[in-house]
């Protein structure tokens, strides 16, 4: 029951956004749970039930992309030196960090990464996808790199990414499966619906 209550109050927190002290009493004390949060994250236990989750993928398709994520207005007292650490930067949005996700034909998530909002997509793309073989890459065109392109074939993938509007070669590619791209967003979409302090989500993803 002690373990029902703490996943509850868990999933309650990252749905509401709300500070842990707001914690409905039913859930049990605020700060005990707030306690074993923390102590699961340093134990990577949270890292590890995710890849419980993930033994049997669809990678027919795989699909990567990222997001945009406002700091929430306590992250500016982050610690001096610790900035690309805590994932913290500048973009257009402001006081950013910038979430990097791999999915699978079904949209379930495979894989995180976490950089500072300035960050370019195309710098974590071969880590996205270095573990993937036999399977089609569809990304959008801040992908379109020769190299990411060569690492793909490598790897027995079929790259489905649109070219740069700058490239002078014509760049085949489906573009019927391309359409399934909308995969990764309806993914980000229902990920921000969990709005808490993107501090405490960081603390169960991996951060570069």
């Amino acid at each position: 029951m002690m373990t029902k209550n703490f996943i509850e109050a868990v999933y309650w927190i990252l749905r509401t956004g709300a500070q842990w002290r707001e914690l409905p009493e039913k859930y049990g004390k605020w700060n005990t749970m707030y306690s074993r949060f923390n102590t699961w994250a340093k134990k990577d236990i949270w890292n590890k039930l995710h890849q419980f989750c993930i033994e049997e993928p669809d990678i027919e398709w795989i699909l990567i992309d990222s997001t945009i994520v406002r700091a929430h207005p306590c992250a500016a007292g982050y610690k001096q030196g610790t900035q690309n650490k805590e994932a913290l930067g500048r973009s257009k949005g402001g006081f950013t960090s910038k979430i990097h996700a791999k999915v699978d034909a079904l949209g379930n998530p495979l894989k995180y990464l976490l950089t500072p909002g300035q960050s370019s997509d195309i710098n974590q793309a071969a880590q996205l996808i270095e573990d993937i073989t036999d399977s089609t890459i569809i990304a959008d065109k801040g992908y379109d790199s020769d190299e990411f392109r060569k690492q793909i074939v490598i790897q027995n993938c079929i790259p489905v990414i649109p070219a740069r509007s700058n490239r002078k070669k014509e760049i085949i590619y489906d573009h019927e499966l391309y359409k399934e791209r909308h995969i990764i967003e309806c993914f980000f979409a229902k990920l921000k619906n969990y709005r808490r302090s993107f501090q405490d989500m960081k603390r169960a993803l991996e951060v570069i």
